[in-house]
């Protein structure tokens, strides 16, 4: 059997999009498993034990040319089934047209009748967004999802064991989405309020400024516990990273599902999202924190805003700080 997953959207999205290819391993492990994203994520599939290959479409540059090469290669493959998971015409394009004998997404994807299966994509039903992909397979598996999950190479967690000589936290604090953003005057009360422990703040290179302006904030007693690493790490170090963290403090945005992949322990913060739309922790050890005020305003949409529509950012500053603890406090220390 040969299959191919699509999934050009957003990093969160791709490491979500590794349960289908857990799953599929599970029931076919003798099967080529490939995949297509866009250009910048491939890293997240590096040392993948069984994806095989992966097709990388670069959008930023001949976006147009760059996807009808893509179609043309994962054409010329003639996979037994090929799967999109992301529901933009340009994924509908590559299902449509790659000449697999079964295409399968879902049906808000714009070309869905080039499919010759489509699957309702609902949010807001209860479900994770893990749940929701596994249906686009049920049919030849089952209908129990898989966890997505990441493979750090024995480099990747080589190059992050000089942090690991301690007890450690690990911070992401930022996320593309102002409004999903916990305030950085609250992740300066966090921080301040954590046990004695050192504390890795990542993300990205674009994050090291903001990063830096947060540690420049805290008392001198928490300075020199504070490494700013954004912009240091790749995807999979990252990942090798949190495996390993006392703690990883994060918004709902992409480091929260690389924790979910590593079943890092998680503690989520939700400001203008909610959990309810599917894209949760997955981790054994995940707590979600979002504010306790009825807030008629949240949520404001299924992604986030640049800035809070109405100007407050109630659902980010009414969170308490000591809701971001565990009851048990031993197990941070």
């Amino acid at each position: 059997m040969k299959f191919l997953i699509i999934q050009t959207a957003f990093i969160g999205d791709v490491i979500l999009a590794t349960a289908v290819a857990e799953k599929l391993h599970q029931f076919y492990p003798e099967a080529e498993i490939d995949f297509v994203l866009r250009k910048g994520n491939e890293g997240l599939l590096s040392h993948h034990p069984f994806i095989k290959l992966v097709f990388v479409w670069n959008k930023k540059q001949s976006k147009i040319k760059n996807l009808l090469s893509i179609t043309k290669q994962v054409k010329a493959k003639k996979y037994d089934v090929a799967i999109t998971i992301h529901r933009f015409s340009s994924s509908g394009l590559i299902l449509g047209l790659s000449g697999a004998k079964q295409k399968i997404g879902f049906d808000k994807n714009p070309l869905s009748y080039l499919f010759t299966k489509k699957i309702k994509h609902i949010i807001g039903d209860g479900r994770h967004e893990v749940e929701r992909n596994q249906q686009l397979i049920a049919d030849f598996t089952d209908s129990v999802y898989a966890k997505p999950k990441l493979y750090p190479s024995n480099q990747n967690f080589d190059a992050v064991s000089k942090y690991k000589s301690s007890n450690y936290f690990c911070i992401a604090p930022t996320s593309v989405w102002f409004t999903k953003q916990f305030p950085k005057e609250k992740w300066i009360e966090l921080i301040n309020s954590l046990p004695y422990k050192m504390i890795y703040l990542i993300g990205a290179s674009s994050d090291y400024d903001f990063c830096e302006e947060l540690i420049s904030k805290l008392i001198i007693e928490k300075k020199e516990h504070c490494v700013n690493l954004a912009g240091k790490l790749n995807f999979l170090e990252s990942a090798a990273l949190m495996r390993d963290a006392k703690m990883n403090y994060v918004n709902d945005s992409a480091p929260m599902h690389i924790a979910s992949a590593m079943n890092a322990p998680t503690t989520a913060i939700y400001c203008s999202t909610v959990p309810s739309f599917g894209f949760g922790p997955l981790s054994d050890n995940a707590r979600i924190v979002e504010t306790t005020e009825m807030l008629d305003c949240r949520p404001c949409g299924l992604h986030g805003h640049k800035v809070c529509p109405l100007g407050h950012y109630k659902c980010a500053y009414s969170i308490d700080i000591k809701n971001l603890f565990p009851t048990d406090l031993k197990s941070l220390i």
